[in-house]
C-alpha cells in the first residue's frame, strides 16, 4: 500500500480543515480532475508496459442494455436518416449513463459540504462555464493500469458464490483476499475492476424478472462494495484513480441516501473526487484473466466531451 511519502495524506490524516470536510481530498491537487490525477504519465508508461499479447476486451453494454432500463433512466431510441446512398442516424431520449457508464463529479451533491471541492448547485449548472462535469475527464482521456478483482471468480473457487440477486457486501478485507488469492498488487495510479457476477446473471434474467428489477427504482437488491467507511479508505491508501464494476451502482444494493455510511458515493464522489464506472461489461476479461493468470493490463477510456455532463458513456477498452 502506498504512504503518505508521495506527498499527499493518508485517509486518516484527511482532517477538516478551512476549505474541507473531514474524509476531503479537496485542494490536494490543484485542480478539479480528482484521482485521475493519480494516473501520471509515470504510471500510463508502467500501464503500456503490461501489454503482453495484444488482445483487446470492449467493456462495454449495448447501448439498449439494460432493457427495459434501471435505475429510473429512459430507453434510447435510435432512428436513421436514409442519405440515399447511405444512412445517417439520431437518437432520441439518450440517458448517457442508462447503460455502461461514468458517473462524473458532479452526479453526487454531499447534502452537508456540497459538490467536490465544495462548488454549489450554481456553479456546477453554470451555462457558460460549470464547475466539475464529464468533460474535463474527456479533455484528458481516462488511461492507466487495470487491476481485475474478480470477487465472484474467487468466491467460487472457494465455495461461497455470491448470490446476483442478493446485498452482498464486498469488504476492504475481502478486496485485499482476492488479491492476495490473484498475486496481484495495486500500485499508485491503477484503475480498479470488480467483478460481481452480477452483469451476466441480469443479462440472463426473463423479461417478468428484469422487469421487476426496473420497476423497482433503487430498491433492488444487488452485490457491490460495502458502503462503510472503511471502503473509503481503501480506495484513498491504495491511491486508486479510478474504480468500476459490473453492478448498477459500485456499492451494493439498496442503499440509504440519509447518510455517509449507507451511501458510499457520498465519500467517493464529492470528499474524494473519484472516479466511478458501473454495468461494466467484465465477463471476457474476466475468463481471460482466469486462464493466463494475470490480473492487470492497460485500460483506456473515452467519455463524452460534455461541458457538465453528469455521466457519460464508458467507451473502455482493456489490453493485455
Amino acid at each position: 500500500m502506498p504512504s503518505s511519502s508521495d506527498g499527499l495524506p493518508l485517509y486518516d490524516e484527511l482532517a477538516a480543515t478551512e476549505v474541507r470536510p473531514q474524509g476531503a481530498s479537496w485542494g490536494l491537487f490543484g485542480n478539479d480532475v480528482g484521482t485521475l490525477n493519480l494516473a501520471t504519465p509515470t504510471a500510463l508508461v508502467r500501464a503500456a508496459q503490461s501489454v503482453r499479447r495484444g488482445v483487446v476486451f470492449s467493456l462495454n453494454l449495448a447501448t439498449t442494455e439494460p432493457d427495459p432500463p434501471i435505475l429510473g433512466r429512459g430507453a434510447l431510441r435510435h432512428h436513421r436518416v436514409d442519405l440515399g446512398n447511405g444512412f445517417d442516424d439520431y437518437y432520441d431520449a439518450f440517458y448517457p449513463q442508462a447503460s455502461s457508464q461514468w458517473d462524473s463529479l458532479a452526479h453526487v451533491e454531499h447534502p452537508d459540504h456540497g459538490f467536490y471541492q465544495g462548488y454549489d448547485v450554481t456553479a456546477v449548472t453554470d451555462p457558460v462555464a460549470p464547475a466539475l462535469g464529464i468533460g474535463q475527464w474527456a479533455e484528458r482521456g481516462i488511461a492507466g493500469r487495470f487491476v481485475l478483482a474478480d470477487v465472484a471468480g474467487h468466491q467460487r473457487r472457494i465455495g461461497a458464490p455470491i448470490d446476483p440477486a442478493s446485498s452482498f457486501a464486498i469488504t476492504a478485507e475481502l478486496l485485499d483476499g482476492v488479491l492476495a488469492a490473484q498475486s496481484t498488487t495495486v500500485e499508485s495510479g491503477d484503475i480498479l475492476l470488480i467483478n460481481t457476477g452480477w452483469l451476466s446473471w441480469y443479462l440472463g434474467l426473463d423479461p417478468e424478472r428484469r422487469a421487476a428489477i426496473a420497476d423497482a427504482g433503487i430498491d433492488f437488491c444487488a452485490p457491490g462494495l460495502d458502503p462503510q467507511e472503511s471502503t473509503a479508505r481503501w480506495m484513498w491508501d491504495h491511491r486508486i484513480a479510478a474504480a468500476a464494476s459490473d453492478c448498477p451502482a459500485l456499492e451494493r444494493m439498496p442503499f440509504d441516501k440519509g447518510t455517509d455510511d449507507g451511501f458510499l458515493h457520498r465519500r467517493l464522489i464529492p470528499k474524494l473526487g473519484l472516479a466511478i464506472g458501473e454495468l461494466f461489461l467484465l465477463d471476457a476479461l474476466a475468463a481471460d484473466c482466469a486462464e493466463d493468470g494475470r490480473y492487470d493490463g492497460l485500460f483506456c477510456a473515452a467519455p463524452l466531451n460534455t461541458r457538465g455532463g453528469a455521466g457519460s458513456p464508458a467507451n473502455a477498452l482493456a489490453l493485455k
